[in-house]
């Protein structure tokens, strides 16, 4: 029986792509004075070329971006500065995220969310998307020493929810940091496509948000039956 579903958040429920184009662009606008010289579209493609969809913090971005773009009038630790400021203002949720987690609260699942990052920042994100009251627990990797693919913290998350392995689906996009190490901790695997890599040795696969719901249905009834869930 599935009594809860645990969730990503960077690439799963927010759309971290266009969030961190938006906000690009919108630093962009902001910071003329500084980065004026430099063509927006330029800007925006090289941040992301060395953002690497978020494996690489900031701060060496910056960095980078100085040196190619000669960039004087404005150091990394403003750039960096503005980043955590503003960033939460641009996240974009994936399409009918509301609407899934509140179908899953009125079937009474319990929701939890394991996410690395910075608690500050991924906070301010996860306030933004206005979904913290839907959650049953939220487990932030800075908070809690703890850093996904570790099996510790999902367990972690499967403790404060108050369910067995085998009672939880795990939703996410990362291959290794999300499927298989959810897998590893017992959990029902789902990989949210994305299409920065070809596939993922996930239990099921999904689209979108909005086929989760009829995903626990589905498990439901197969439990019920009896039939066991394939590996």
């Amino acid at each position: 029986m599935i009594k809860a579903v645990i969730f990503d958040l960077d690439g799963t429920l927010l759309d971290r792509d266009k969030s961190v184009k938006k906000f690009i662009y919108s630093q962009h606008k902001r910071l003329e004075s500084a980065l004026g010289h430099i063509d927006q579209s330029h800007y925006t493609q090289r941040f992301l070329e060395l953002d690497n969809h978020g494996y690489v913090w900031k701060d060496k971005v910056y960095q980078q971006l100085i040196e190619e773009f000669d960039i004087t009038g404005m150091a990394k630790e403003k750039l960096l500065e503005d980043y955590l400021t503003h960033f939460a203002a641009q996240c974009i949720p994936f399409p009918h995220l509301v609407p899934m987690l509140k179908e899953l609260k009125a079937h009474n699942i319990l929701l939890g969310m394991i996410t690395n990052g910075y608690t500050d920042f991924q906070s301010g994100n996860i306030e933004a998307l206005g979904i913290e009251q839907y959650f049953d627990a939220i487990l932030i990797s800075e908070k809690e020493g703890l850093r996904k693919p570790d099996k510790r913290i999902f367990e972690k998350a499967l403790e404060r929810l108050g369910v067995q392995a085998d009672q939880a689906i795990f939703v996410g996009d990362h291959p290794a940091n999300d499927v298989e190490a959810s897998a590893n901790a017992g959990m029902t695997s789902v990989w949210k496509r994305n299409l920065q890599w070809e596939t993922a040795d996930a239990h099921f696969i999904i689209d979108g948000l909005d086929e989760i719901p009829g995903l626990v249905q589905k498990l439901e009834k197969q439990a019920e039956l009896g039939i066991k869930r394939s590996n």
